[in-house]
């Protein structure tokens, strides 16, 4: 049996739209970083380093221009439109039960196909919800394949234990979307994130992720926020 997905509801519709009319604007571009990894020689000895390209989103739109869009966005949601932009966080409200899992997946492919973006970390509160976005993006696979043209794309869980994973995150310049739990990136002094690694090339992974100025979904966020604070929600923005 499988699972058919409706296209075409109109309230998700306006969810989708209110997001990525953020960007407005926006022109498709992306940034460049140099990664490095160290080689091995044949008899176990380190060789010359070898470089990758690190691609990442880049956003060229002024504060000023971000704040003419969310205005209209209130406006046309009945909002009172905000005098200016306090930061680059901003919330979705949805009802129980509308599918909001299945509304900000299909964002990171509407962002993709206006304007480019490539690199999105989904922020969950527990490792039940991580499971269960892990399920949402393999059952919704075939279904976005079907809508966006066959856009190839990439999905998974933080492993610490998997860092290659990060650096793949980094270099590939397909549509890359890593789901952590905030517990996993909050375990500062006991997490492989903040330590440098020869998977990564040398580099501390959470490096890597910043530099591809990931743009941050947030699931529950009154159920993380406080764990955020001053350590990811500052780069909710590419």
């Amino acid at each position: 049996m499988k699972i058919r997905f409706e296209p075409d509801l109109d309230f998700q519709l306006q969810a989708v739209d209110a997001v990525c009319d953020l960007f407005r604007g926006q022109e498709a571009c992306r940034t460049e970083f140099t990664v490095t990894r160290a080689g091995v020689d044949s008899v176990g000895r380190f060789a010359f380093a070898e470089s990758d390209l690190g691609i990442g989103n880049r956003l060229i739109l002024l504060d000023d221009d971000v704040l003419a869009n969310l205005n209209e966005i209130q406006l046309r949601n009945g909002l009172p439109p905000s005098e200016s932009l306090a930061s680059g966080d901003f919330t979705v409200e949805m009802e129980t039960g509308t599918g909001k899992t299945y509304v900000y997946l299909r964002t990171i492919f509407e962002l993709n196909k206006r304007y480019g973006f490539t690199k999105f970390v989904v922020v969950v509160p527990s490792v039940a919800i991580k499971e269960g976005v892990y399920k949402s993006l393999q059952i919704t696979e075939d279904h976005f394949h079907a809508l966006y043209s066959g856009v190839p794309f990439e999905y998974f869980l933080y492993d610490s234990v998997k860092l290659g994973q990060v650096r793949n995150f980094a270099t590939s310049p397909q549509i890359q979307i890593m789901v952590v739990t905030v517990g996993a990136i909050n375990k500062k002094d006991v997490n492989n994130l903040y330590k440098d690694s020869e998977k990564t090339g040398g580099e501390r992974p959470i490096d890597l992720i910043k530099a591809t100025y990931p743009i941050l979904i947030v699931d529950e966020p009154q159920s993380v926020d406080g764990g955020l604070r001053d350590r990811v929600r500052r780069r909710s923005t590419p």
